[in-house]
């Protein structure tokens, strides 16, 4: 099984000058740290204008930064958003592309639709257009980066005309695609469509089984690829934190896992927020000490929210082989939350990678390469089923004439027309 670090770079009230700085700092030494200690992925969400909850408005910018502070970890969107709106698609073509030149093919293509009223209102965005967004541009973007030009497109949601999209990415045919999974419905179509999945739903191990089961079985029966190839994984969020003392962990980490899953009902679930006024850190102290009447908000996080991905390295690993045992690809530490502080993420991180990974990582090149032994003859049926985009021939590519151009041409037929 493989590790990652995921980022929403929260925030929460009071902010004071420099905190944001120190936020983003922290967090690229905390990358390179599990650079060097040999953890393998490192997410960045993106998200915008939602409040403690997430500072994270530029992946393409932090994972960037990231590359050239590291050698090995790949460098995963998680996610960017899709819909043309947030970002054309042939601005993500580009950008992917460019990070993934600049990290030296270390990019893992994470995308979404996102699902909160502050971003898509934000950037008028139809809630019921959303999914179909997301799909047309998942696809052109991949058409995009991989032909040479791309034909243009006239969709329902963006309309471009033929251009050759620059740069190309080094991975080929594009860099693995991923897509956000809130519930097992949506891990489905991520098998569908032959995309990894990058659950947020912190499942335990044992409902995690049946997603894993459900995506690999669509995948081999159902796949019709949505980019150029196959990206079969799947990846789990959970809590974190490790100590020697169990104790210890749980207070250094789990009030900050906790905001996490406050901060996200606040902004996704049932929070109502005054832009640059709400102070949900001091709400979610309000909510997390009330022990009754928790009926109307569950997500009203109280003391005894389950964490158990915080304690020992002996309860750490116990934990995360019942997610091995599943079948589980990734399994991705929430670590960033609330107010943790730098130091504990670091120290976590570091006892982690010696009592409790090594034995994960003996296992994982063969596991992965008897998973990809018996994935591989699905995957040419899947690829087989794919409907691809038509090249264009040589005579068809249109040209396109140079402004400068047509400002002499149309000042000499002015000449002419006296």
């Amino acid at each position: 099984m493989k590790f990652g670090i995921f980022y929403e770079h929260q925030l929460p009230r009071p902010w004071k000058e420099g905190d944001e700085l120190k936020l983003y700092q922290d967090a690229l030494d905390q990358v390179e740290l599990a650079d060097n200690l040999g953890i393998d992925f490192v997410w960045e969400v993106e998200h915008h204008f939602l409040e403690e909850y997430a500072h994270s408005s530029a992946p393409e910018v932090f994972l960037a930064a990231c590359s050239q502070r590291t050698k090995n970890i790949r460098l995963g969107h998680g996610i960017k958003l899709m819909p043309p709106n947030y970002n054309h698609p042939a601005r993500v073509a580009e950008e992917i592309a460019s990070l993934d030149l600049v990290s030296n093919g270390r990019v893992e293509f994470g995308t979404g639709e996102s699902s909160s009223l502050a971003e898509l209102g934000g950037f008028k965005i139809p809630v019921e257009e959303k999914r179909n967004q997301w799909l047309e541009a998942v696809e052109q973007t991949c058409n995009m980066m991989t032909m040479e030009p791309y034909p243009g497109y006239e969709g329902k949601y963006f309309s471009m005309p033929c251009r050759n999209v620059l740069p190309k990415p080094t991975q080929k045919p594009h860099p693995p695609l991923w897509v956000a999974c809130s519930n097992r419905e949506t891990i489905k179509l991520a098998a569908r469509l032959g995309m990894g999945a990058l659950t947020f739903a912190f499942v335990d191990p044992e409902e995690a089984k049946h997603w894993v089961d459900d995506y690999y079985r669509i995948l081999k029966e159902e796949c019709i690829p949505i980019g150029h190839t196959i990206n079969p994984n799947i990846a789990m969020v959970t809590s974190f934190g490790c100590h020697k003392n169990h104790d210890e962990a749980v207070k250094r980490m789990k009030e900050g896992f906790q905001f996490f899953s406050y901060g996200l009902g606040h902004h996704y679930i049932f929070g109502i927020n005054k832009p640059g006024r709400t102070n949900i850190w001091k709400e979610f102290q309000k909510n997390k000490i009330k022990t009754e009447g928790r009926s109307t908000i569950e997500l009203k996080i109280s003391p005894d929210t389950e964490a158990p991905g915080i304690g020992t390295p002996e309860e750490l690993s116990a934990y995360l082989k019942k997610f091995e045992k599943t079948g589980v690809d990734q399994v991705t530490f929430i670590q960033q939350g609330g107010r943790n502080k730098h130091e504990h993420i670091c120290e976590a991180l570091e006892l982690f990678a010696s009592d409790v990974m090594p034995e994960f990582k003996e296992r994982e090149a063969n596991r992965e390469k008897e998973k990809m032994e018996e994935l591989t003859p699905y995957l040419k049926k899947a690829m087989k089923r794919k409907k691809w985009m038509a090249e264009l021939k040589d005579d068809e590519i249109p040209d396109v004439e140079a402004l400068g151009r047509q400002i002499i041409e149309a000042s000499k037929n002015k000449e002419v027309a006296k």
